[in-house]
């Protein structure tokens, strides 16, 4: 979402990017001679089918064995022949016995507080009755007004947008608990059900935990404690605890004030507050939190993780700021070797950076209670890129490296309030918008989607292609010894995106990729039980012509990096939140903002899925699954 945005840079740090990283391994490899896309290749491990496996490789499970589907893109969402799609969850559809229908022309805050929200993004499936009864946990991502109300263009939304209109888009994002069962091979929303719950940004209160937590940063005149925030904005993906909770993050929370705070200029303008043409500035108007002249600390009090625990319906939901302040675009768990906790976290800007933070206690499955404070006290890196193909975490704490009064930074609240200048300051590597984080179930290896950066301009080295990176890539880290708590890893790129028939472009994947194959623009990805990557896309559809898609592949052995088209969205679509039943027999899906790039609603690309010339294009979930009841991608 936000290209504009996402792709500018806020960071002024002199730091060395990942391209020049990438630049200077290859200078050091020196595997090959000759022109500059050679030397680019060398660094790209061979993909050949008929290249032996590593003698370490471990078997994966089923290969992928659909038929891809092709690239064009579509008024229509389209899936692998063999397969079924069904809409499981649109914007709208009631979540509660006493919800009130979707009515496009009467639309009220609190009827929309009753429903599925908005533009659904990360999904998390919590298992009730293993994989056939669970919880949905569904982000709401940001709203797109022109396509919710009648009347509403992309150009006049600031004169058009009333009070009444902006309460309810806040009540339209947040997050949505629904419990959903699998019935005669057709998923159901039971609307009955003690655990469905929304979470907005209109008047769900979030709790303060960890470093931040009742500092003087984060008080406002509504809550002096600085430990009772109203809402939260912009969530993207996410995680799951070891515990069984969720982990929901706020992303681009910035398009959302007006007015000033001269004390908080420059951390402001370091994530980006007030700097865009496109902000919903009548948010300001309509609620004095997003309003600076009124509540001068409010952005701080926006841009983290948020924990909710969808099994306890009376939960009050926490924003666990020992996890940093920063575009946060997921939150990755893992138990490490020795029992601590590590989340992963990629900040979708462009040059910035990707995190992981470390809890200071052991995970105990006896005393899941105890457990949540494993994401307050403990140590948020930052990840340093180097030319040997290693990766050092640099720790982001008060009082070490500079994080220190003389670079204003008074007490480790600051410096995770400041997550951005403090990782800069210790010279983190600036990255081309890191998105999405998975964790291969059967390696143990890391996979950041880095999803373009056509914002990169300059390069002081021939020998790297992607100048402007389009396209984007995946990287893979590889923990020390298996232990995702290590300060110094491993590190290499999975592949490059972009056309493979295009030698300009620079893109790596296997060898035998197909025309219907390669991909554009990687964003959310995502390990089903055997092992294989399934990878979403965003910006695919601008950037190559094609529509935004599910690709799937597998990272080891002799098909390492064959990328397949698996199912396509309708035109002006993402893809995002791919996740999948325990047993590997439903893929979900969000499919996000339809015919986004329409002006109107009088005038739109498509009416998916509805296809009801009375209705709107809306946002909504999809749940694929195999005809003959089999696991998905065999």
């Amino acid at each position: 979402m936000f290209d504009a945005q996402d792709d500018c840079r806020t960071n002024p740090s002199a730091a060395p990017t990942f391209v020049d990283v990438i630049e200077q391994r290859l200078n050091r490899r020196q595997f090959l001679q000759g022109s500059a896309f050679a030397l680019f290749a060398a660094t790209i491990p061979s993909f050949s089918s008929k290249s032996a496996a590593p003698a370490n490789t471990v078997q994966q499970g089923q290969a992928l064995g659909f038929t891809e589907i092709s690239s064009a893109i579509s008024t229509q969402s389209r899936v692998a022949a063999g397969y079924k799609e069904q809409v499981l969850l649109r914007w709208g559809d009631a979540l509660f016995p006493d919800a009130p229908p979707f009515d496009l022309q009467a639309q009220t805050a609190q009827s929309q507080q009753r429903q599925f929200g908005y533009n659904n993004d990360y999904i998390a499936y919590m298992p009730l009755e293993g994989s056939t009864r669970g919880l949905l946990c569904v982000n709401h991502e940001y709203t797109c007004p022109h396509l919710m109300f009648k009347g509403v263009t992309r150009k006049n939304a600031q004169a058009k947008m009333t009070p009444a209109l902006t309460h309810i888009e806040m009540a339209a994002v947040g997050l949505s608990v629904v419990e959903i069962a699998l019935m005669d091979d057709v998923w159901q929303v039971v609307k009955n059900s003690r655990y469905n719950r929304r979470f907005d940004a209109l008047e769900t209160i979030y709790a303060v935990s960890g470093a931040a937590a009742g500092h003087k940063r984060l008080q406002t005149p509504s809550d002096p404690s600085g430990k009772r925030i109203v809402g939260m904005i912009g969530n993207c993906a996410g995680g799951v605890t070891p515990w069984g909770t969720v982990l929901t993050c706020e992303e681009n929370f910035s398009y959302y004030f007006t007015g000033a705070n001269p004390l908080e200029q420059e951390n402001n303008e370091r994530y980006g507050v007030l700097q865009d043409e496109e902000r919903y500035t009548w948010w300001a108007t309509a609620d004095a939190r997003f309003d600076l002249a009124k509540e001068p600390n409010a952005p701080n009090r926006y841009g983290w993780v948020v924990e909710i625990d969808p099994y306890n319906p009376q939960s009050v939901p926490v924003k666990r700021t020992s996890l940093g302040r920063f575009k946060h675009e997921c939150a990755t768990c893992i138990v490490s070797s020795d029992g601590r906790v590590v989340v992963y976290s990629g900040d979708d800007q462009a040059f910035e950076f990707i995190y992981k933070y470390v809890s200071n206690g052991r995970f105990d499955p006896k005393n899941p209670k105890a457990n949540t404070a494993l994401l307050d006290d403990g140590i948020l890196y930052a990840a340093q890129f180097k030319d040997d193909g290693t990766v050092t975490w640099l720790p982001l704490v008060y009082g070490k490296n500079g994080l220190t009064p003389e670079n204003r930074f008074y007490s480790q609240a600051d410096v995770c309030i400041e997550a951005r200048r403090a990782a800069s300051l210790l010279g983190a590597t600036p990255m081309d918008r890191p998105e999405d984080i998975a964790i291969s179930p059967v390696t143990g290896k890391v996979y950041v989607a880095l999803t373009k950066n056509p914002k990169r301009l300059t390069v002081t080295n021939a020998a790297n292609p992607r100048r402007l990176n389009l396209h984007g890539h995946i990287i893979e880290i590889i923990p020390n010894a298996g232990d995702h708590a290590s300060i110094r890893d491993r590190w290499d790129i999975f592949l490059s995106a972009g056309n493979p028939n295009n030698t300009l472009e620079g893109a790596r994947y296997h060898s035998d990729v197909s025309q219907q194959g390669w991909f554009s623009c990687p964003d959310n990805v995502s390990f089903d039980s055997l092992g294989r990557l399934w990878i979403g896309t965003d910006g695919a559809e601008k950037a190559s012509s094609m529509s935004e898609s599910i690709y799937a592949c597998e990272t080891e052995g002799g098909k390492r990096a064959l990328t397949k088209r698996f199912y396509a969205a309708p035109i002006g679509a993402e893809t995002t939140g791919p996740c999948f039943t325990p047993d590997g027999k439903t893929l979900f899906v969000s499919v996000q903002h339809p015919a986004e790039k329409s002006k109107s609603l009088e005038d739109v690309q498509t009416r998916w899925p509805d296809f009801d010339p009375k209705l709107t294009p809306r946002p909504a979930v999809v749940a694929l699954r195999k005809k003959d009841g089999g696991v998905i991608g065999g």
